[in-house]
């Protein structure tokens, strides 16, 4: 298997992610019903937020954390919620890529699922 190299794979990986936990009962109506995301719009988000973190691109100028902490406010996230999110992040991951980068993404997921509910707690 490949390892993670350019734009196009980050776009595959969000989109077959973002399948797997739209599959999800527990999961999907935070996205759909509560964030309301487009998929349209969000994906490409998405691949520019990775792409600056593998290969320091700097195309994602957006505050993930506040757009968390809004919706946390509106609908709390649980512990459980990370773990399905991270879970199907790093399944999506392997499925496709090995490699430095692949495991990279896998290592930064489990820290900003971290972060984000300490984060998120604090504003409790």
């Amino acid at each position: 298997m490949p390892d993670v190299a350019t734009r196009d794979d980050l776009a595959l990986l969000m989109s077959e992610f973002y399948v797997a936990m739209l599959g999800d009962e527990e999961l999907r109506p935070i996205f759909t019903e509560i964030a309301r995301i487009d998929l349209e719009t969000h994906l490409p988000v998405l691949v520019d937020f990775w792409e600056g973190i593998l290969f320091s691109t700097g195309n994602y100028a957006g505050n993930p954390m506040a757009i968390h902490i809004h919706l946390n406010r509106q609908y709390p996230l649980t512990k459980r919620h990370f773990e399905l999110w991270l879970g199907y992040f790093t399944s999506t991951v392997s499925m496709y890529f090995q490699g430095e980068k692949a495991e990279m993404m896998k290592t930064r997921a489990l820290s900003i699922a971290t972060v984000m509910q300490i984060k998120l707690m604090q504003d409790a």
